[in-house]
């Protein structure tokens, strides 16, 4: 890692790492990878595999973890998602020594290992359709059938493996399937394809094959093939544990992984899946795989996150057996746990009201001085120009206040952060249409750091001068889903009418202090009062600063969830 010092955690997966290291079970090595298919972007859940293979590699002395794309299926990998991954990991702050592996790089090998499964009797040629192999598959409570092309003859099998290898064949017409058993309880062990015909040019090897192997055969022999001592993987594929591990019994490798299984990260109000993240990209309904409202590296990322936060969200979630699904409020408290010590404070108004301070000198302009950290001096202190205009929030005015209102309104004081005690005058509407357009207060010129004689002021609003401020748009990002379980699917309707209509709000001419004029996008900052925001690095321009929320000041989804 680039940054601070790991910290080793205990859980079983560990436990087991330590153990085979006093046995010298693999020669006292450890070796892992972290192995995506390039036909998506990584989501958090991929975080926190991530985090723990290139995590046990750093803690135990020589280790190594292995950056391996198992890239099996032309159909839907891409470039563009392998050069995300990689961007990803390295913001992670993982490192795989510029040592990139490829499943696709061993394609000759994998496809004479196919030939030594055949000459040895567990693999052959089945001609069925896929609908007929869903037949003769059989389901979870009645067993399969054999396939009638099962007993063909090894000299069979062999010639017609080497004619789907010469293009011989259409697209789907033959598969080449281990010979398992039929009746298992398991259904991948119920002689699982191996290879199928798919003529399609691949991102790494170009024309060169028009059979692919199947993830499963691919992954454990890529295992393998690279030295892995201990293939990590999650939950799903504890099934395919036997399939795994038959694959390479039969082959008698010198290397045989130990696959071990970990419960996968969930997240509450989002979906993990890449499938589905892709088809709220393909569906229009976010505005790609780095939209900042998406569960994505690369979205996280473009929001604000630190990595930081989200390498802490993994350690505060841990490692185990059991799958359950995190609440949304741990990922922004880690946020915000990071950026409370980090972020600058500064000031913005989102929404501007105009005031006019009518006893202040027109034209006068007045420095005062504010932190931009109440606790660490060393992040030194900034300008604020104050003038005789000013813009405050229109949330921080009420003509008609609450109970226990403690803002501005009419004939009462507040104080302006940093600055004077001001006291509001009049109100300045439309004649027409009612609204507010600007309001008259009076200041109280000795009140500049000092309590005001003979009464209390208990209110404290943010500002920033109206002539001196820079205009900005502002994105407020919330949850995505106003389901926590969107993709749980026991109401039958599909996860995308879940989509909170909320999840998204821009706001146009807001006002920033003037000292953010330039700021580098990927800097965090705190807007006082009003929550951690980030400029965006893709929207954002010298001449128009576009600012994504990343997170609120405090948990408010839980109170808006109580209220309704």
């Amino acid at each position: 890692m680039t940054e601070e010092k790991t910290v080793v955690t205990t859980d079983f997966i560990r436990n087991i790492i330590a153990e085979d290291l006093k046995s010298n079970k693999h020669g006292g090595k450890v070796v892992t990878r972290f192995p995506p298919e390039p036909n998506g972007y990584l989501h958090i859940g991929h975080a926190k595999s991530i985090c723990l293979n290139f995590g046990v590699a750093e803690e135990n002395e020589g280790g190594i973890c292995h950056l391996r794309f198992d890239d099996t299926n032309p159909e839907k990998e891409d470039e563009e998602y392998i050069e995300a991954i990689k961007r990803d990991i390295q913001w992670l702050g993982f490192d795989w020594q510029q040592k990139e592996y490829h499943a696709s790089h061993y394609f000759e090998q994998l496809y004479q290992y196919a030939i030594v499964l055949i000459k040895k009797g567990k693999a052959y040629v089945c001609d069925l359709s896929a609908e007929e192999m869903r037949e003769y598959r059989g389901t979870l409570k009645a067993p399969g059938k054999n396939s009638p092309y099962r007993d063909r003859s090894v000299e069979e099998n062999l010639d017609l493996f080497q004619r789907m290898r010469a293009a011989e064949f259409e697209d789907g017409s033959h598969l080449l399937r281990a010979k398992i058993d039929m009746t298992s309880p398991n259904m991948n062990m119920r002689d699982p394809a191996l290879y199928r015909i798919k003529r399609m040019t691949h991102h790494q090897t170009g024309d060169k094959w028009c059979i692919y192997p199947m993830y499963d055969y691919t992954h454990c022999l890529s295992d393998s093939i690279e030295g892995i001592t201990h293939s990590l993987c999650t939950l799903e594929f504890e099934d395919h544990r036997p399939l795994y591990d038959w694959v390479l019994d039969q082959l008698e490798v010198e290397c045989h992984p130990q696959q071990i299984e970990f419960s996968r990260l969930n997240l509450e109000y989002t979906v993990t899946s890449k499938r589905k993240l892709g088809e709220l990209v393909t569906s229009g309904s976010v505005s790609g795989w780095d939209d900042p409202r998406m569960p994505t590296v690369s979205g996280l990322r473009r929001r604000g996150y630190t990595a930081k936060a989200v390498r802490n969200l993994c350690k505060r979630v841990g490692i185990s057996k059991n799958d359950s699904t995190t609440d949304m409020a741990l990922l922004e408290d880690c946020i915000r746990e990071d950026l409370d010590s980090i972020a600058p404070r500064v000031m913005g108004v989102l929404k501007p009201l105009k005031v006019v301070i009518e006893n202040y000198p027109a034209g006068q302009v007045e420095e005062l001085q504010a932190k931009f950290h109440p606790k660490d001096e060393s992040m030194g202190s900034r300008v604020l120009p104050f003038s005789r205009e000013l813009y405050i929030d229109e949330s921080d005015f009420e003509e008609v206040p609450p109970p226990k209102y403690r803002r501005l309104t009419p004939g009462k004081e507040v104080r302006l952060r940093y600055g004077y005690v001001i006291k509001c005058e009049k109100v300045i509407k439309d004649p027409e249409t009612d609204e507010i357009l600007e309001l008259r207060c009076t200041y109280d010129a000795n009140t500049l750091g000092k309590k005001p004689e003979g009464r209390k002021v208990k209110g404290v609003i943010h500002w920033v001068s109206a002539e001196h401020s820079i205009e900005a748009e502002v994105r407020l990002y919330d949850r995505l889903f106003s389901k926590a379980s969107p993709d749980s699917g026991k109401d039958g309707s599909d996860f995308k009418e879940h989509l909170n209509p909320d999840s998204f709000l821009k706001l146009t001419g807001c006002r920033l202090e003037p000292g953010l004029l330039g700021a580098k996008p990927g800097i965090q900052y705190q807007f006082e009062r009003e929550g951690y925001f980030c400029q965006d690095h893709v929207d954002s321009k010298a001449d128009k600063m576009v600012f994504n929320r990343i997170v609120t000041l405090r948990d408010s989804w839980a109170k808006m969830v109580n209220q309704k």
